[in-house]
């Protein structure tokens, strides 16, 4: 079969369904592909480079009558009527969105998979290309801000004085959300950010940001994970959160998006209350927007000084490696849909990522696909293993009178033993006491000193059973022979298990 892939009609677009890179593992599942000339321009993909990796470059016309179309964005009425019947579009869609495009392609007799309808399930997350797109669309949206903001992301300190860290708030923590504040911290932005999720705070603390709590406004776990409309009451506390957060940022990315629809969370009144010289990024500006000043596609600033960037073509500002993580999806679909690997492609509609992301099929309209069963894992019973019985009773009787036993003995021996003998057993006494609360309550990570000062003071033990050896009493010398082979142990074996650690963290090793 052949695969086309044409030049995208929407103003202003750069990407490209297929980089020569992509090209090459389509070529490898044994599809004829053939680029419409120009149409890797936008993202610096020439006709050679396609060529090189095993695709023909035609016209416009010869791509269109191709068996399975790949694209970006969804076709226009006139690209659908280009198309021949019974062909497989691949492309983003919207199709709950634009069901008079549903209709045409149902009328052209067009097999129509919406790449922007994968279902979000572990096994499909190769396929998403809303995660590929909001991943880069939150990455350049730092981008844009660091362009229009007037200081510098990291702190300075130089010989002409210190600049503080820019200050970034970042409203949402899905994929874009994520992407932002990963790029805003590694640019040296102090990140706070702040999500109606409360399970994704351990995501947000990982990439080093803040998570900004807000326990109230914040919704129960949810169950998809994703987020739901918020109740009036967590509108009210939102707000006030919003209010506080935004006056005291420099930068703020937001990305709320619930169904595609873009609630407000930051007013005007919000924006009068930034310090001149802030920014505002919207990535949900294809949405209507997140902040009540925004224009879709344009650079606003308010009277304040405070500029909103509500850009729509994000990804497109990064067309090269956008163009080339948009086609990975698509190859990682037609792996799905070539199980021959013979250049075949076969639509299992029994699948059931296949079937979300069908829309038409041989003339008939499947969309909305029926909900995907998502069933969670059940946990794996530990099996329970009965104890032997054990009379606790009797143990705890033996237990006290050997403690009972024990502390007669001591109490015998302090009654009747001379008074230097006493000095050096309470010294004895109080150093197993502190010993064990010192060494029980140092963290892990310090146990290879530890080891060192312990060296040391077998070092001194060591020392004073040497000076012993040789005295008058028998039992002192054996006593001070045992004590000098313990600690000999000890110091050398010490010593080479730190030097074994240490070596670990050597290149040279």
């Amino acid at each position: 079969m052949r695969i086309g892939i044409p030049t995208e009609s929407r103003s202003g677009e750069r990407l490209v369904a297929a980089t020569p890179r992509t090209v090459a593992r389509l070529v490898a599942l044994g599809y004829d592909v053939v680029v419409q000339r120009g149409a890797g321009d936008g993202a610096t993909f020439g006709p050679g480079a396609y060529e090189v990796a095993g695709a023909r470059t035609g016209d416009a016309d010869e791509v269109w009558a191709a068996d399975v179309v790949a694209k970006v964005n969804p076709p226009t009425a006139e690209e659908v009527r280009a198309l021949r019947p019974g062909a497989v579009l691949v492309a983003m869609l919207s199709p709950a969105t634009r069901p008079e495009l549903v209709e045409e392609l149902h009328a052209r007799g067009v097999t129509a998979l919406a790449l922007d309808a994968v279902p979000r399930v572990s096994r499909a997350q190769a396929l998403d290309v809303l995660s590929t797109l909001s991943n880069v669309a939150g990455y350049r949206a730092v981008v844009e801000a660091a362009q229009v903001y007037g200081g510098m992301f990291t702190g300075q300190v130089t010989a002409a004085g210190k600049t503080p860290p820019a200050r970034v708030f970042v409203i949402g923590a899905g994929v874009a959300g994520l992407a932002a504040i990963g790029a805003a911290g590694a640019m040296g932005a102090r990140v706070r950010a702040f999500d109606v999720r409360p399970e994704v705070g351990e995501q947000i603390e990982s990439m080093g940001a803040t998570f900004v709590q807000a326990a109230a406004a914040q919704q129960a776990v949810s169950a998809d994970g994703y987020a739901s409309a918020l109740t009036a009451e967590q509108e009210v506390l939102t707000a006030r959160m919003y209010a506080a957060e935004t006056a005291d940022a420099d930068i703020v990315v937001t990305t709320a998006l619930v169904r595609g629809y873009a609630p407000t969370t930051i007013t005007a009144e919000m924006v009068h209350g930034m310090r001149p010289g802030s920014v505002i990024v919207d990535l949900a500006a294809s949405g209507g927007g997140n902040c009540e000043l925004t224009i879709p596609g344009e650079v606003v600033v308010s009277d304040d000084g405070i500029t909103i960037v509500g850009y729509t073509d994000l990804t497109s500002r990064m067309p090269q490696h956008t163009s080339q993580l948009f086609g990975t999806n698509v190859v990682h679909l037609f792996e799905l849909l070539t199980p021959g690997k013979d250049g075949e492609l076969v639509l299992d509609l029994d699948d059931p990522v296949q079937r979300g992301m069908a829309v038409t099929v041989d003339g008939e309209v499947l969309w909305p696909p029926p909900p995907v069963a998502v069933s969670a894992v059940p946990p794996v019973p530990v099996p329970v293993v009965p104890r032997p019985p054990v009379d606790t009773q009797r143990r705890a009787q033996r237990r006290s009178i050997v403690l009972a036993l024990v502390a007669v003995a001591v109490l015998f021996g302090i009654s009747f033993a001379p008074a230097a003998f006493l000095g050096h057993f309470t010294v004895f006494a109080l150093a197993v006491i502190v010993g064990y609360y010192v060494i029980s309550n140092v963290s892990h990570s310090l146990h290879t000193p530890l080891m060192a000062q312990t060296n040391a003071i077998s070092g001194i033990i060591l020392v004073g059973a040497l000076l012993q050896i040789g005295d008058d009493d028998p039992l002192v010398t054996v006593l001070a022979v045992v004590a000098a082979s313990v600690a000999s142990i000890n110091v050398f074996g010490g010593f080479l298990v730190a030097n074994r650690m240490i070596r670990m963290f050597r290149k040279d090793a």
